[in-house]
């Protein structure tokens, strides 16, 4: 067969398969609350004790204070990702906070926060 041809059959095909999982539902992320987020941190962390959960107002991330200390837990498509607050940076960003874990495997994670749960997740994050 042709290269060109191989190559138009292969793009055609990953665009259809693209075109297909998005027609069904399956590009769609996945929101969070605060059952969501507790049964998340309970898979990363199944030796942690959630005491209480601080969701975003957007329902993608979420604050998570447990026994080992504060945490968050944020979407990844229709999975979440769960991480402590130690070892890491937080900033202020204009439209919420950015955390830098010092985590070569952990990209800078950004939270959408109106000002008032900038303020409240700021206070309630102290890194241990």
């Amino acid at each position: 067969m042709p290269l060109h041809i191989l190559i138009i059959m292969v793009v055609i095909g990953i665009g259809g398969i693209a075109l297909l999982l998005h027609l069904t539902g399956r590009s769609r992320t996945a929101t969070l609350t605060e059952t969501d987020a507790q049964q998340g941190w309970a898979r990363h962390y199944p030796n942690d004790t959630v005491q209480y959960v601080t969701l975003a107002h957007d329902g993608k991330s979420a604050l998570v204070l447990s026994d080992a200390g504060p945490g968050v837990i944020w979407v990844f498509g229709l999975d979440t990702v769960a991480r402590h607050l130690r070892n890491c940076d937080v900033s202020e960003t204009e439209t919420g906070l950015r955390v830098d874990f010092h985590d070569y495997a952990v990209p800078p994670a950004r939270f959408a926060l109106s000002q008032d749960e900038r303020t409240r997740w700021q206070a309630e994050m102290r890194p241990a």
